[in-house]
């Protein structure tokens, strides 16, 4: 298993954009989802150590922990820390798995193609970061990494 942390706050995958370059149209991924996903390949490629490219069939685990709004009160951040205030704010958890999934395309497998089964959970966090764990599926199942 595979297991790294994305640090900072949790970004979704952008929409692309279209662009006109010398008279040509074209469609343009944000600078902000680059940066991102290239965050993600950094903290992947640290983790692989080297190790090849899953090329078969994975499984995965995916934890956003969303930062807590500052403007909140001590009690509500209190609550959102307990869990009994989840985050139902953006980024969308779907697009999180995109920008993660296309970051790891080439530096952790072949493509993403290859994800199976998947879990995904958003909740918020003091320390807000993207957790991955990932496994090929004849490996033993993982419930969570450990906060």
């Amino acid at each position: 298993m595979i297991a790294f942390t994305v640090p900072g706050a949790p970004q979704g995958k952008g929409r692309p954009k279209v662009v006109k370059i010398a008279g040509f149209t074209r469609m343009a991924t944000p600078a902000k989802t680059v940066a991102y996903e290239g965050l993600v390949a950094h903290a992947a490629q640290a983790a692989m150590s080297g190790a090849p490219l899953f090329d078969a069939a994975v499984a995965c685990n995916v934890f956003i922990d969303a930062p807590v709004p500052a403007s909140w009160s001590q009690k509500k951040q209190r609550q959102a820390m307990a869990g009994e205030v989840l985050p139902t704010t953006k980024p969308d958890a779907d697009n999180v798995v995109k920008a993660v999934f296309d970051g790891l395309n080439g530096v952790l497998w072949r493509d993403d193609v290859l994800v199976v089964d998947l879990r995904v959970r958003k909740r918020y966090a003091a320390t807000p970061c993207v957790r991955v764990e990932v496994w090929a599926v004849d490996e033993p199942a993982q419930m969570e990494v450990a906060a």
